[in-house]
């Protein structure tokens, strides 16, 4: 009997040891706002700006590990609607029929924006004329020649610099002559940087962030100055320019998060578009969509140096 209430004790405290162990990994790998692991899609053409966000945010928040996928546009809004993606990073905000399609799906997606970012038309260096108007471009993507432009270099079909344009330019398709697409804002800027006459189209970022194996060749060109539709002046997509809203190329930055409860999703949103993600806006040469502040020590009097 005494045997038989040992081994019975032995039973409870094995499964009593195993009960607590899963409860605790189960609490170990519940996912919160600072903890648990994560993918995002990021539209390619700011994959560079995310990185730093994600680098500084599992740096600080140790539990934290996030993916960085990046695509073009059109497959990165299509793996939300599709829900194979909860969080992406967009160069838009979401349509009216894609909201209206969330809607149908009792899903509330919340848009954070978090920077304004710009598109830039780049040339080779040995072009010296650094000024491009807007109208020539659109000229151009419809078909009309022009005397100055050789050629329009695109990342990808389906990127959001192309739809961007696009849009502008009031057409469904880009036309067949003239208009080149890679897969990479860094193949558009090799490019660039090895044919005279054609201007690249890119996300500004590459140009500010370039990757190390790419600095060699960001020295081979140049950003455009352009003129707007409307303005008889020329800007470049330069923070200044683009905080007084001058530059006409301009556009904004969101993270959409579909998830639907308090995940990592929401805590990389806030981290952001909070004080430390909007100062690494600002540090890579994008503009932040809130300016971080400043706190300055008043003094009543100067204290002199101890000689």
């Amino acid at each position: 009997m005494l045997k038989y209430s040992k081994a019975l004790g032995l039973v409870v405290f094995v499964f009593l040891f195993v009960m607590c162990n899963q409860k605790s990994n189960n609490e170990t790998n519940k996912e919160t706002i600072l903890k648990g692991s994560l993918d995002i899609t990021v539209d390619e053409t700011v994959k560079q700006i995310v990185d730093d966000q994600v680098a500084v945010f599992e740096g600080t928040y140790y539990d934290a590990k996030i993916t960085v996928k990046p695509k073009s546009e059109a497959e990165v809004i299509n793996d939300l609607l599709n829900q194979k993606a909860k969080v992406v990073i967009t160069t838009r905000d979401l349509t009216k029929e894609e909201k209206a399609r969330f809607d149908k799906s009792k899903i509330n997606p919340r848009v954070t924006p978090f920077a304004h970012d710009a598109i830039a038309f780049i040339s080779n260096k040995s072009n010296n004329d650094t000024l491009i108007a807007l109208k020539s471009v659109i000229d151009f993507m419809q078909g009309k020649p022009d005397g100055k432009i050789k050629g329009l270099v695109f990342d990808n079909p389906n990127s959001s610099t192309v739809r961007y344009m696009k849009d502008l330019a009031k057409i469904g398709e880009i036309p067949k002559s003239g208009v080149f697409s890679f897969k990479t804002n860094n193949e558009v800027i090799k490019f660039v940087s090895e044919n005279e006459g054609m201007i690249g189209v890119i996300g500004v970022n590459w140009f500010y962030q370039p990757t190390p194996d790419m600095a060699e060749t960001i020295n081979k060109i140049n950003v455009l100055y352009v003129k707007g539709l409307d303005s008889n002046e020329y800007y470049s997509p330069t923070q200044n320019d683009l905080e007084i809203g001058k530059y006409p190329l301009a556009r904004d930055l969101f993270i959409i998060n579909c998830q639907g409860y308090s995940g990592l999703g929401m805590g990389f949103a806030s981290f952001i578009a909070g004080d430390i993600g909007q100062r690494i806006v600002l540090k890579s040469g994008l503009l932040p969509y809130k300016t971080p502040g400043r706190k300055l020590k008043i003094r009543s009097e100067i204290i002199k140096d101890k000689e």
